[in-house]
């Protein structure tokens, strides 16, 4: 499927879909396919990240993510670029899922670091060069290296991070939830005095004005699959250094903040789930144990902050 098509960039909005389920908790293709059109069809955005955090990848087999990357092709076409995200502990399956990719038309991969990592993974940089040699062996796409949060132990070390960016010039850009806004600001500054300078997405959804004004090369997240065109709106007037603008973009954003990222955060994709309910946009909302639904009276919180928010059922567009 391989065709000739522009050379990804990694800037802009960037989000990244969910994955609906049916009440048996089977993988439902048809409503995929209409969050694919969904968010597709947005002004603005430069590309669409699937098979990610907020696909609940840890939940899904390799058959059902290559299906997604399948389905994703499908409805999107060469429209607007496919990034696939590479989450595995396993380096060799791994170099299966960015071959697979590239083979059906991918434009990018967002690579996970392995979960075992935890353990002191940070202490064997060799064991992430090994990870990623793999991948870069049976890929050419453009990586997009995912830095996690410092408080997961999984994080690239800030001389890790720039040495993996000199030894795979395929790595085109990091999706940065470091979690700490100092070692941010300096990864942007680093990154970009590189002799190969590699972008910013910032991942940084609960404080995302502040994160982009230091210089992000855009944003990568998960709360894009329901409100990307205010994170395209946002960016637009950052980039366009409109602070007044952006200052009340922001307001309108904060109370989903608040809506999807509260404690505990690993529910974060669950409730964008019924938000999608609340504003039509999805018919159900379920999600794979150990996740769970949430309970009514935060669908009620959530579906009290999209109205704040302006935000109610049948909403599409910044107004």
């Amino acid at each position: 499927m391989m065709s000739e098509k522009k050379l990804f960039v990694a800037q802009g909005v960037i989000p990244a879909c969910l994955m609906p389920f049916s009440a048996d908790l089977a993988v439902d293709e048809a409503a995929y396919r209409q969050h694919l059109g969904d968010v597709g069809s947005v002004e603005g955005i430069s590309g669409i990240t699937i098979n990610g955090h907020a696909a609940e990848v840890h939940a899904l087999t390799i058959e059902e993510q290559f299906r997604a990357i399948v389905v994703t092709k499908d409805v999107l076409q060469d429209r607007v670029p496919t990034i696939v995200g590479v989450y595995t502990n396993s380096s060799l399956e791994a170099a299966r899922i960015a071959a697979y990719a590239e083979r059906e038309g991918a434009d990018a991969l967002l690579v996970f670091p392995p979960d075992f990592m935890t353990l002191g993974g940070h202490l064997r940089p060799e064991m992430i060069y090994e990870h990623l040699l793999r991948i870069t062996g049976s890929s050419r796409l453009p990586i997009i290296l995912f830095q996690y949060p410092l408080a997961s132990n999984l994080a690239y070390p800030l001389a890790t991070l720039l040495e993996l960016c000199r030894r795979f010039p395929s790595i085109v850009a990091i999706k940065d939830q470091c979690g700490d806004g100092n070692l941010h600001e300096r990864q942007i500054r680093e990154l970009k005095a590189l002799d190969r300078p590699v972008n910013t997405l910032t991942t940084h959804s609960a404080w995302l004005l502040g994160s982009l004004a230091l210089g992000c090369d855009g944003l990568l997240s998960g709360a894009g699959s329901v409100i990307a065109d205010l994170q395209v709106a946002l960016f637009r007037a950052v980039q366009a250094n409109d602070l007044k603008t952006a200052r009340a973009i922001n307001d309108r954003i904060y109370p989903t903040v608040r809506a999807f990222y509260d404690a505990p955060l690993l529910d974060m994709h669950n409730r964008m789930k019924e938000a999608l309910v609340i504003l039509g946009r999805l018919d159900e909302a379920h999600v794979r144990p150990p996740l769970m639904k949430p309970g009514v009276a935060e669908i009620e919180k959530i579906r009290g902050l999209l109205a704040e928010a302006g935000l109610g059922a049948g909403y599409r567009k910044v107004a």
